[in-house]
């Protein structure tokens, strides 16, 4: 069950990407980072087929990446990347054209980026700068993020010299939102609060906590640093909704405790996503 999912999942996140690159990227003449903005930068110049370029061009990159990485990856990559070749093609006709460039790089940013991230969260890529970028970093240590910035960069400002300054300005927008997109799905729609709470009544804020939010605790064993004292560090992880009512809770016990409220970028078990 959970192969097929994958596969469910990651002809979805195809689907959304091709369709986000025909309706808002080419439909409005935008230009794409990696493989796919070589492709689409053929496609204009030369008329060639997006989806297939972008096949050919994988090509030799799979048998690159069957030396390096492992079986699984490889296979749902391929499926992934002959999956957006094929969607491409059978969506080249859905076009929005707009006056508004802005909006269309925004527009182009979500959807690409959404279906983006279906894909990786899925466990595949559309290959192209994503292998070259895991082949560095598994070999050489440059972080995923340095090759394949390094590689957009590369593409747009080729496409800068044939499509002109204004439309890769709007494409580098447009690439912007498809990477915080992209994260935005990785990590999880589920992003909360992780609370530590240093006070000398931790026992009796752990009680209120679970009676009162119904959240879970752990106490951590700490030391102060000046004093050299013994003392408890209470860990909790909350919903962004609760934080009020905890900050009050904690104040209503003890209001010379030390609270520190983070930024938690995904959350998985009781309580939270599966």
């Amino acid at each position: 069950m959970k192969i097929i999912y994958k596969i469910l999942m990651i002809t979805i996140g195809a689907l959304i990407f091709s369709l986000g690159l025909n309706a808002f990227t080419i439909a409005n003449s935008l230009a794409e980072g990696g493989f796919t903005g070589i492709a689409i930068l053929l496609h204009y110049l030369y008329e060639l087929p997006t989806g297939w370029v972008i096949l050919i061009l994988n090509i030799p990159l799979f048998f690159i990446a069957r030396m390096f990485l492992g079986k699984e990856f490889l296979l749902y990559t391929i499926f992934g990347t002959v999956l957006v070749s094929v969607f491409i093609e059978l969506t080249a006709n859905v076009r929005l054209p707009t006056d508004d460039l802005l909006l269309a790089a925004l527009y182009a940013g979500v959807t690409t980026g959404l279906g983006l991230g279906i894909i990786f969260r899925n466990g595949a890529t559309t290959a192209g700068a994503d292998i070259i970028a895991r082949i560095m970093q598994k070999y050489f240590g440059v972080s995923l993020g340095q090759t394949i910035f390094a590689i957009d960069i590369l593409v747009i400002a080729t496409s800068a010299l044939f499509l002109g300054n204004r439309i890769a300005m709007y494409s580098l927008v447009g690439l912007f939102i498809t990477s915080r997109v992209i994260d935005f799905v990785q990590e999880g729609a589920y992003s909360a609060k992780a609370v530590i709470i240093i006070s000398n009544q931790s026992k009796e804020i752990t009680e209120k906590i679970i009676n009162n939010l119904g959240r879970g605790t752990t106490l951590l064993q700490g030391r102060g640093g000046y004093t050299g004292n013994d003392k408890d560090v209470l860990l909790c992880v909350i919903n962004r909704s609760e934080v009020v009512q905890i900050k009050n809770l904690v104040q209503s016990i003890d209001e010379n405790a030390f609270v520190i409220v983070s930024d938690v970028r995904e959350v998985l078990g009781e309580g939270f996503a599966k």
